[in-house]
């Protein structure tokens, strides 16, 4: 098997394309331009969801977390080939969890413009999550899948059983145990309702890109049954999310990963990962791969350039130059993709 799964550089890139999008203020840009037409229908799917209900934009979370939990994997993977143990490996996967966290909080610090105590953001997540996919990840697919199902049932049980004053109402705004922890960890919460422990049941997508991208390794399958044991998976999981938010069990509220949020995104997040696995690396259709793969393989770079320099600077740059909105973020976007472009080029590589 070669060292990299074009597929897996493919939906990182992508992943990070997207976002990228959406600090050049493209998809605001664009929802404006369609107001009051049928196009605002397409543009508010580049938005989460105010509430309980899913949307596009609600599933690129989800789909970071599920494939940096397959890079993880397959980075050990090859490791061991070298024979560099778990135990060898674990400072390595410390210190990346320990850079994930600081770069995550300080991110929160630029965009406020002055020092915050926030952990709402993504990086600050997988810090959190990646350590906990890491400790079981040389367990067998069921335990992996019996503690990734284990961490959403306790976020659910917490959620019903932590009921503190006005933090009694398990699935209101503001009013439930992610908001509570919030304020004990932080003293603030998040006006649009995003929580801190969002970690604990999103962990559970991290655990199922390990598992992913151990059966893309696993020499037991042929390429037709591994796309068939992913194509599977992803369908359970969104029967059963889909389900239990219809039958009132568990609605699918994004803002603090339900049990139905993590099933549902996770089953649509599978499939997607199978469709490009079948698209590019059993079909061989990577004609254009490259245009997403040179952004993946600096995907925390760009997110970090994007949210800093990019949001900081950038965008204001290119809008003196550029006058029309829309234009403007596409440019922007360019200029992004461009830098990752010349670092693939030059062979540069940045990792935690």
């Amino acid at each position: 098997m070669p060292k990299r799964l074009l597929s897996l550089d493919v939906m990182r890139g992508l992943i990070m394309i997207l976002l990228a999008a959406e600090s050049t203020s493209l998809y605001s840009r664009l929802d404006k331009a369609a107001a009051g037409t049928w196009l605002q229908r397409v543009t508010e799917q580049f938005f989460h969801h105010d509430w309980h209900g899913l949307r596009f934009w609600d599933l690129i979370q989800p789909g970071f977390m599920t494939m940096a939990g397959s890079a993880m994997f397959l980075s050990f993977y090859f490791k061991q080939q070298k024979g560099i143990t778990w135990k060898d490996n674990l400072p390595h996967i410390l210190s990346r969890c320990l850079k994930l966290f600081l770069f995550g909080t300080a991110l929160h610090c630029v965009y406020s413009g002055k020092l915050v105590w926030e952990l709402w953001n993504v990086l600050t997540q997988l810090a959190f999550t990646t350590l906990i996919a890491y400790l079981i990840i040389r367990k067998s697919y069921l335990f992996q899948l019996i503690v990734s199902f284990g961490l959403i049932l306790l976020s659910e049980v917490l959620y019903r059983t932590v009921l503190v004053g006005e933090f009694n109402q398990p699935f209101v705004m503001g009013k439930n145990f992610g908001s509570y922890t919030d304020m004990l960890v932080m003293g603030k919460i998040n006006s649009g309702g995003w929580v801190f422990v969002n970690f604990i049941p999103t962990s559970a997508h991290t655990i199922w890109g390990v598992l992913a991208g151990k059966l893309f390794v696993d020499q037991r399958f042929q390429a037709g049954q591994k796309l068939r044991y992913l194509v599977g998976s992803g369908t359970v999981l969104l029967l059963v999310g889909y389900a239990a938010d219809l039958g009132g069990l568990s609605p699918i509220i994004k803002r603090i990963c339900t049990g139905s949020f993590v099933l549902v995104s996770g089953g649509w997040i599978l499939l997607f990962m199978a469709f490009l696995y079948w698209l590019t690396d059993i079909r061989q259709a990577n004609r254009y791969a490259w245009i997403f793969s040179v952004v993946g393989m600096n995907a925390i770079f760009i997110y970090l350039f994007f949210e800093t320099v990019g949001h900081q600077w950038l965008n204001g740059v290119v809008a003196i130059f550029v006058q029309q909105p829309v234009l403007a973020s596409l440019v922007t976007l360019f200029i992004l993709w461009y830098l990752c472009f010349f670092l693939y080029k030059k062979k540069v590589f940045f990792k935690l």
